[in-house]
Order: C-alpha cells, then structure tokens, then sequence
C-alpha cells in the first residue's frame, strides 16, 4: 500500500509516538502542526510547520491527519476541522500491535506498540489504545476514549466518551464506566462506574467532580 502525506495535529511527546508508529507503518512525508513552535524543536527529526490555527493553510500538502493530543473533547474537535480542511483522518496501527480482523475501528483510532484488541470489539472515533493495552473480546469504546499504557480491559467492557483510564489499571469483565471519567493509575475496577467521577485505588473507589 503507497501512504505518503500524513500531517500530526499535535508535536508533544504523544505525538512523536505516533509519528514513529505512522513511519513503521509505511507512512513517508510526516509533519507536525503545533502552538508551541519552536520551542519543540524537530520531534523525532520532523518539522513542525507551523501552529494548530494553521490547519487550512497547509492542508492542502498532505493526504491524510490524525490528532495526536491527549484532550479528548479537543481531539475529537480537531478531527472535525481536518475533515473540514479536506484531509482523511486516518487511524495509526503500530505494526507490532494486533487488532482482529473481526474488531472495528473508527477514523481517527491510535493502536500503540504491542496493545491488542481483539475479537468483536468497536472503538469509537478518536480513540487511543496505548502502548503494551489490551482490550479484549467484545469491548466498546465511546469517541476520544484513552486507554493508557499497560491497561488491561476484560471481555465485554462499555467505556463511555472522552473517559480516561489511568496507566496500568485493571477493568473485570463486564463493566460498564460512564461518559467522561477518570480512571486512576493502577486502579482495579469491580463495578459499573458512573458518568462524570474519578475512581482509584483497589478497588476502584470515587467521588463526582
């Protein structure tokens, strides 16, 4: 498959993440749109052309974008201004991931180094499985869900829009976690989690924000 033209909204240390899993993907021509400038420098040896509010000014030199921030409202809104701008949000698969052939992915998706998803799980737009995550059978996952690295979702878990689950947490089988919460580092989740709350500790305990 020929890819060329990729453009990263986003020069953090996330996006230069994503810009090594676009370049091992078969991705050539990457760059970076970001506020801070120069101040980043050349992430991973790439440019930064210019900031985010410049999107449609250079647009037009590239094939394809995806948003490598970790704002899940902003990630998702983003997506809408590259669409906009007449670019294809794509998803970046690492190619030492696995993804099933029977999972579905959204535009917009980042599937990290060794993560997995497997088999009859959907992910929403604008999705991030990090590096070394899995999700397994039968998972579905809302719009601009993070799940960070090291974290592990049983079968059949619902995880909410623009929820965050914190590096290294656990998730039974079965549960169901609202729209916009956060789940702490390391934290083990045994029950269903309601919208909007911060859950941490083992097991996962929390109060509305």
């Amino acid at each position: 498959m020929q890819l060329s033209g990729l453009l990263i909204i986003g020069g953090g240390g996330h996006g230069k993440v994503v810009a090594d899993a676009a370049m091992s993907s078969g991705w050539s021509h990457v760059a970076f749109l970001d506020d801070r400038g120069q101040a980043l420098g050349s992430p991973a040896g790439l440019p930064i052309l210019g900031a985010v509010s410049e999107l449609q000014a250079h647009a037009g030199k590239f094939s394809a974008a995806v948003v490598a921030l970790g704002n899940a409202r902003r990630r998702l809104l983003l997506q809408e201004e590259c669409l906009a701008a007449g670019l294809e949000v794509v998803s970046i698969i690492h190619p030492t991931a696995f993804v099933s052939r029977f999972a579905s992915l959204a535009p917009g998706c980042l599937v990290l180094a060794q993560a997995a998803i497997n088999v009859d799980s959907r992910l929403g737009r604008g999705c991030i499985v990090n590096t070394g995550a899995t999700v397994d059978h039968d998972c579905v996952l809302g719009e601009g869900v993070h799940i960070c690295p090291g974290v592990h979702l049983a079968g059949s878990v619902r995880v909410g829009d623009c929820t965050w689950v914190g590096i290294g947490a656990s998730v039974r089988q079965g549960i169901v976690i609202g729209h916009g919460v956060t789940v702490g580092a390391g934290a083990v989740v045994v029950e269903n989690v309601a919208d909007d709350v911060t859950v941490v500790g083992v097991p996962a305990r929390g109060t509305s924000k």
